[in-house]
């Protein structure tokens, strides 16, 4: 039989990239206890007042269509939530939504580039990324982010990869898997470069609201001369511990907007009401419980640094912000597939390989701040039993 060109252009971008999460789910359904430093699910509850917020807008009957740009009461939400973070303007004309992050950077590819252009983006870069830019036909241009540089996007490193056929510079700021945050600087600095060039700007910010203490948060959309070339996504999935509702949304400029929302009429025609008065519920003041997150987070980084930081050869990468800690392994002589796969059947301890995040993590693991620091400390002695074993071996 055959088949459109785009399953094949999506081959091994997808589930091929978490072996080693599916690996531990099947033995951790098969009864071995499993300690789970793989994805990136909020380990506190989502807030009780959301949920019943979306119970109680299913009662009156918001449980029909919505449309291709989303409820009103949100995207006006939204447009003060924008206007009172940026400094600047956004009306709810200039709001998408969608359902979550990953759609919504979908439906920007989709609206913005074709078979035949490039989009610059980070590498290390999150795991579907690469397929975002593919399913569209358009080509990745990796740049790399250097540890030495504290995984930032260096602007030298872009103007090297810069050629006619350049469309898009895809940000993630936070970053993940890296826990990177771009300064305004940095921002405006790259954000000259793309005027210079006449690229867009597309900025994965799903991780706002986690940023470490010490830290300022800036996005293109702070920048009133980026203002025409800036398109940003974002969800409640992980400031509010929901990322089972899927509820995210696209702020870019007027024009960008108006081209978005026939694709977005012919994917979904709109998303749930019921979720979309939550959603409203939760962007309309600060989250409740990313303050608390955000501390967890960093204190749980510490702890893996202090438990494997310069023992058994072994580097931990002290994140910014996010949800992940990275771990260079580089030294034991194995891939990070390698590393993790051994690590998974040796000591019941499930990490995900570098090289799920791109070329440039070879060698690393990337660990998740999820889960309780008796467990963090746990998976440190083993992550250590398990190097220092290769080490004797």
């Amino acid at each position: 039989m055959r088949y459109a060109s785009l399953p094949g252009r999506l081959a091994d971008l997808g589930s091929a990239k978490w072996e080693v999460h599916a690996r531990a789910r099947a033995l951790k359904a098969g009864g071995r206890d499993i300690i789970e430093l793989t994805i990136g699910e909020p380990d506190m509850p989502m807030p009780p007042a959301l949920i019943e917020a979306a119970r109680q807008a299913m009662r009156p009957g918001r449980l029909g269509y919505s449309n291709g740009q989303g409820e009103p009461g949100l995207r006006e939400a939204l447009a003060k939530r924008y206007s009172t973070r940026r400094g600047r303007s956004f009306s709810a004309s200039q709001i998408t939504c969608l359902p979550g992050t990953q759609t919504c950077l979908y439906a920007i590819f989709r609206t913005l580039v074709e078979a035949g252009d490039e989009v610059l983006v980070g590498d290390p870069l999150y795991a579907t990324y690469e397929g975002l830019i593919r399913q569209t036909g358009a080509t990745p241009v990796m740049v790399p982010l250097r540890p030495e540089h504290g995984f930032r996007m260096q602007l030298a490193d872009v103007v090297a990869r810069i050629t006619p056929k350049s469309r898009v510079l895809f940000l993630n700021t936070p970053h993940n898997p890296t826990g990177a945050v771009l300064s305004r600087a940095e921002i405006a600095a790259l954000g000259a470069l793309a005027a210079k060039h006449d690229l867009w700007i597309v900025s994965d910010e799903v991780y706002e609201e986690m940023v470490f203490p010490g830290v300022s948060f800036a996005s293109p959309l702070d920048l009133p001369e980026l203002a025409e070339r800036s398109v940003a996504a974002a969800s409640i999935s992980k400031s509010h511990a929901a990322p089972g509702f899927r509820s995210g949304w696209v702020v870019g400029p007027q024009e960008f907007t108006d081209q978005l929302l026939p694709l977005s009429e012919t994917m979904l025609f709109g998303s749930q009401p019921f979720i979309a008065d939550m959603t409203e519920l939760a962007v309309s003041a600060p989250s409740p419980i990313a303050a608390e997150m955000v501390q967890n987070f960093a204190a749980r980084a510490r702890l893996l640094a202090d438990g494997l930081d310069g023992k058994a050869g072994l580097k931990l990468h002290l994140p910014e912000a996010g949800m992940f800690a990275l771990l260079d392994i580089r030294a034991t002589g194995l891939s990070g597939q390698e590393f993790a796969l051994g690590l998974l059947e040796a000591q019941s301890v499930a990490v995900m390989p570098g090289e799920s995040f791109g070329d440039s993590l070879a060698g690393w693991l990337r660990l998740s701040l999820t889960r309780p620091e008796a467990e963090l400390r746990e998976a440190c002695r083993r992550i250590l039993a398990h190097a220092a074993g290769l080490g004797r071996g």
